[in-house]
């Protein structure tokens, strides 16, 4: 019966994986450099002397006409170095902005709030945006700029993250899973999920939603933006997987940092529709006989844990290679073994209640 069990989930957890890396590979047509649109690109920073510097002059790199682009950095009431390392380095350079949120819009809060404050005031037609511990590419702004064809209202790209150590390299590892799966479900036309730190949209479809404020708040304000784009069932909403769009992040430091990342996404996850939730069952349902494991030993279960292993190595290797990076098989080995734990405790985290601490506040 344990065999059966697991051998249903399984094949449920591969059909997905399978439909995701079909929506995922969808290729998409781009305007011409000549018809790029002006644009806005919006960074929140609270407390990030450590990482600002990295992200702003990646910025000031970026491969775009000068009259097209307007870069707004928010000091999200930092208390450490932070707007003084902003200012001091956009201070002649016209194409940045800085700004510090006076007040709270309606009932936004932290990030979100900062976030409203700025695209109160920007100027571009489209609004990117990215996470103050963030690298991008030089191609970033164009690529995803150059994804805005008329039915086009939200544009999602890939993040990884530095990899150097296992600890950092199976955080890089789930970054690029979660985020196929948020690329093939949204370009099957089922948004499950997307990342703020690489993602772009038009302001009047922003405008039209009624901005952050019109919202429910979230602690994962990306995925709720997303959801109420497609709920207008008005627009065009795409993932490409472009390496010309990727995005660099900084790991979490410590398992303490690691968790609350994980329940501030878990609780965010919570408002998924009922296809988000099967979706979640299978892979649960899956790890779980992966732990049963010693209790119900068979060489048919462990064929099918060895399966399942198999079948997430092929559903990631794939895109990294499409994304130029490089997959290193003992950080896979310890993403398996992370995955595995995180997915069936996460829950156990999130139900209880959803205080989520994050940058220093508590929501």
């Amino acid at each position: 019966m344990f065999e059966i069990i697991f051998l249903i989930a399984l094949s449920l957890y591969f059909l997905q994986l399978v439909f995701f890396i079909i929506g995922a590979s969808k290729k998409y047509s781009k305007l011409d450099v000549s018809e790029l649109p002006f644009l806005s690109i919006v960074v929140a920073a609270r407390n990030e002397e450590g990482n600002i510097l990295d992200c702003i002059k990646s910025l000031d790199d970026l491969v775009y006409p000068l009259d097209k682009i307007d870069i707004i950095i928010v000091n999200d009431n930092s208390t450490d170095k932070t707007g003084e390392l902003i200012e001091s380095f956009i201070k002649d350079k016209p194409k940045f902005r800085t700004i510090i949120p006076k007040e709270s819009i309606g009932n936004l809060k932290g990030k979100t709030n900062a976030l409203a404050n700025a695209i109160r005031i920007a100027k571009g037609e489209i609004i990117l945006t990215t996470d103050a511990d963030c690298i991008v590419s030089p191609t970033w702004a164009k690529t995803l700029a150059s994804y805005f064809t008329k039915e086009v209202g939200f544009v999602g790209g890939f993040t990884t993250q530095q990899d150097n150590t296992a600890f950092q390299g199976m955080q890089a590892v789930d970054f690029i899973y979660l985020l196929t799966v948020a690329s093939g479900a949204i370009n099957l036309n089922k948004p499950l999920s997307c990342i703020g730190n690489n993602m772009a949209y038009r302001r009047d479809v922003y405008n039209e939603i009624g901005g952050y404020e019109g919202l429910p708040f979230s602690v994962t304000e990306d995925f709720n933006l997303l959801m109420a784009i497609h709920k207008l069932k008005k627009y065009k909403i795409i993932y490409p997987l472009d390496k010309e769009s990727l995005v660099v992040s900084k790991p979490c430091l410590d398992w303490k940092t690691l968790y609350w990342q994980k329940k501030r996404w878990g609780v965010g996850g919570m408002a998924s529709d009922l296809v988000g939730y099967l979706v979640m069952t299978w892979g649960y349902i899956a790890h779980v006989c992966i732990l049963l494991l010693p209790f119900f030993f068979s060489i048919a279960a462990l064929y099918l844990t060895l399966f399942k292993i198999i079948i997430d190595y092929f559903f990631v290797s794939p895109v990294y290679k499409k994304l130029k990076l490089r997959l290193k098989f003992f950080h896979f080995l310890a993403f398996e073994i992370y995955f595995i734990i995180y997915v069936i405790i996460l829950p156990f985290i999130v139900l209880p209640n959803r205080k989520v601490k994050w940058k220093g506040r508590q929501f």
